[in-house]
């Protein structure tokens, strides 16, 4: 690897000529020829298609969730650093969506759709170089976040999800929260009390917040927070926002509304390493719903990945309007070009398991739908409410992105911090 500039002297550059002895190999210059043919590879697959079954009938309101964050950094030392984020749900009923052209929407049709169908919120965590009173980074972080998810601005709608689902208030039952480390003395608490907003650690004493059970302090140092807080942040809200629909219902006994409405999140339904303990009560939902009869209509988009790419080749030759769910083996052997390992794929992380979707030469994609508690299947039976989200899909399709959904990209709108001019805007506001 060359050396890179520095403030006195200039960097290492890399040889023009290099290339000439990497190109005389008779193996490069054999898999130059492969590489540069016009034969497209053929592709053998062990996907089983099976065709999406007719005269279902749709879904009728749609939820969508999406966020993005934009981090701010100073131009001279010491250096400061911001992370804006901002999440958003958007609401929309079928008849809404038929009035929209596909191909082109007309401006003021979104600007109608979306002036009272949207919420959002937003918020900025201080990861580099800004002090706040009394508090070092890692504790003023911590404050920040609680704080934050109780937003008043949203009624704390998002904080009562979060309590309805590490209380796992459905139940009915005084359950305490899932066990996590103290954000003090890194020992293990076993909990909070049901329904508690903080608590006190049994091993120090030190104050605990609810949030501090999902685990963000774990991502950080001291006096500085990685970037990866505020996607970690970011992640967590449009997943709390994602299930404050569903609890909405639930609470108020409109099971029949909530059975006639699709939640899209934007990405797949997953939770990594510690924020994967939120997964387990969140399969528990699903499998206490489909127990008592309750189904809960909910998917996961994803854009971009392992398992994108390789839909965009089994695609093509798959049936239009086929489904095909993959199993563990399939992932591993196909996707990820890996052995067999000791736990399925998305044991401890997935409320959802994968699903490729082709609905036509131009419209395909990898969706998530949760099975209820983990099941290796690729029994689509398995899958809860999976016939109407087929069902529903097609009137969400876009033609302005590829193999996009309308309410993905309204919701993305609404959430959306681009670089310019959204950071630059950001940049002179925090420099204030």
């Amino acid at each position: 690897m060359p050396y890179k500039p520095g403030t006195r002297l200039s960097g290492e550059k890399a040889s023009k000529l290099g290339h000439l002895d990497v190109v005389k190999s008779e193996l490069v210059i054999e898999l130059i020829k492969q590489f540069e043919t016009a034969e497209p590879a053929k592709v053998e697959s062990e996907s089983k298609w099976e065709v999406i079954s007719g005269g279902v009938e749709p879904l009728r309101l749609v939820f969508a969730v999406d966020g993005s964050k934009q981090t701010i950094r100073s131009d001279v030392p010491p250096y400061k650093e911001l992370s804006f984020v901002k999440t958003a749900l958007l609401r929309l009923d079928q008849h809404a969506l038929n009035k929209l052209d596909q191909v082109a929407p007309h401006p003021m049709a979104l600007r109608d759709i979306m002036s009272d169908s949207a919420m959002y919120h937003a918020t900025v965590l201080p990861l580099k170089g800004v002090k706040i009173e009394g508090k070092n980074n890692y504790h003023a972080v911590r404050g920040i976040i609680f704080e934050s998810i109780k937003d008043a601005s949203l009624n704390a709608e998002p904080y009562k999800t979060l309590k309805w689902l590490a209380y796992e208030k459905w139940t009915g039952q005084s359950n305490r929260s899932p066990n996590f480390q103290c954000p003090h003395c890194e020992k293990g608490v076993n909990g909070l009390e049901y329904d508690s907003d903080t608590g006190v650690c049994e091993h120090c004493g030190g104050d605990l917040y609810l949030t501090d059970m999902i685990g963000f302090h774990l991502e950080m140092g001291e006096d500085v927070a990685p970037e990866s807080i505020a996607t970690s942040y970011m992640l967590i809200h449009e997943t709390l926002l994602l299930f404050t629909g569903i609890r909405y219902f639930w609470e108020t006994d409109k099971l029949n509304v909530l059975s006639q409405s699709l939640f899209i999140k934007d990405g797949p339904l997953t939770l990594r390493s510690q924020y994967s303990k939120l997964a387990i009560p969140i399969r528990r939902l699903f499998e206490y719903a489909k127990r008592n009869g309750i189904t809960l209509n909910v998917m996961g988009q994803e854009k971009t990945g392992l398992f994108v790419d390789h839909l965009d080749v089994i695609s093509r030759q798959a049936p239009d309007k086929s489904v095909f769910a993959p199993s563990n083996t399939y992932i591993r052997k196909e996707v990820q070009y890996s052995s067999e390992r000791s736990e399925p794929y998305g044991l401890r992380t997935n409320y959802g398991n994968k699903v490729f979707v082709n609905l036509d030469r131009y419209h395909h994609m990898v969706i998530s739908v949760p099975t209820g508690e983990y099941k290796d299947t690729e029994s689509l039976d398995d899958f809860i409410g999976l016939p109407r989200i087929l069902a529903t899909l097609p009137a969400l399709v876009s033609y302005r992105h590829e193999c996009a959904l309308v309410p993905v990209e309204l919701a993305n709108g609404v959430a959306s911090l681009s670089s310019y001019p959204s950071a630059a805007i950001l940049k002179v506001f925090s420099e204030q």
